[in-house]
């Protein structure tokens, strides 16, 4: 599996504090079938992070990782909040991509409904990345205006869930959200935006299956990111029928 969001550097966001944070995520991310994690540190005016700041914390936790002996792999990205993306340059966000492929993780605003959307991220595009949009489900925006993911993606956008939102970690209606636009073929990665090794922790594949998308997992957590990350074509998704949603008693 490739995890394409995850904080898993130490001190520069709300991530782990330390290294020892850092390698305890590791290990859960290897127990969990992960092999690839791209550093995905929250890039906004609440954490100004630059590309020289994330590269030296992957080469801090690669040295770490093989020196203990921890068969994972980390590579460079960031998770560019919207707000901030639209004020970066072409070559500002060139050096904030996954894994120094063409696409960008981006973050529209979680807490608020943020009219305008389309408008920014169509700015974000212009200047030469193409847009992984970052749990939509979790965005007020996509819950405001249902047709807005779909826009999105005709755009040129793919969409990225997160794991545990499949299963109602972050509630139902998130849960809700997560689980139609999954169902209607708009999420094209899952990931576990995991932030420490228990209460945000790694792993993908169990939630996915919990969730009922265990056929897809495959297709979502590896064969996309590797996509993505190479710069070629995303393969098409496998035949997949959605359970039917349960009849609630009263």
């Amino acid at each position: 599996m490739i995890d394409l969001h995850c904080h898993i550097l130490p001190g520069i966001d709300d991530g782990p504090d330390d290294l020892e944070g850092s390698l305890a995520m590791a290990r859960e991310h290897v127990a969990r079938g992960t092999g690839v994690v791209v550093a995905t540190p929250h890039v906004g005016w609440d954490y100004p992070n630059t590309p020289e700041v994330i590269e030296a914390g992957v080469a801090e936790v690669n040295a770490a990782l093989r020196a203990e002996g921890i068969e994972l792999e980390v590579l460079a990205g960031a998770e560019v909040a919207l707000t901030r993306a639209v004020d970066m340059s072409a070559e500002q966000l060139a050096g904030l991509r996954l894994g120094d492929g063409p696409w960008l993780l981006l973050e529209a605003p979680i807490s608020v409904d943020s009219p305008g959307i389309e408008g920014l991220v169509g700015i974000v595009q212009s200047r030469g990345v193409r847009v992984l949009l970052a749990h939509p489900e979790r965005c007020a925006s996509f819950h405001t205006d249902p047709g807005l993911l779909e826009r999105l993606v005709a755009a040129g956008c793919l969409a990225q869930v997160t794991a545990g939102a499949l299963t109602g970690f972050f509630g139902r209606t998130v849960q809700g959200a997560a689980r139609r636009y999954v169902d209607a073929g708009l999420i094209h990665v899952v990931a576990s935006d995991a932030h420490d090794d228990a209460h945000r922790a790694p792993g993908m594949s169990a939630p996915m299956e919990e969730a009922g998308y265990g056929p897809l997992a495959p297709w979502m957590g590896a064969d996309v990111p590797r996509a993505l990350l190479d710069g070629v074509p995303v393969p098409p998704r496998p035949a997949f029928a959605p359970r039917p949603a349960r009849r609630r008693r009263f």
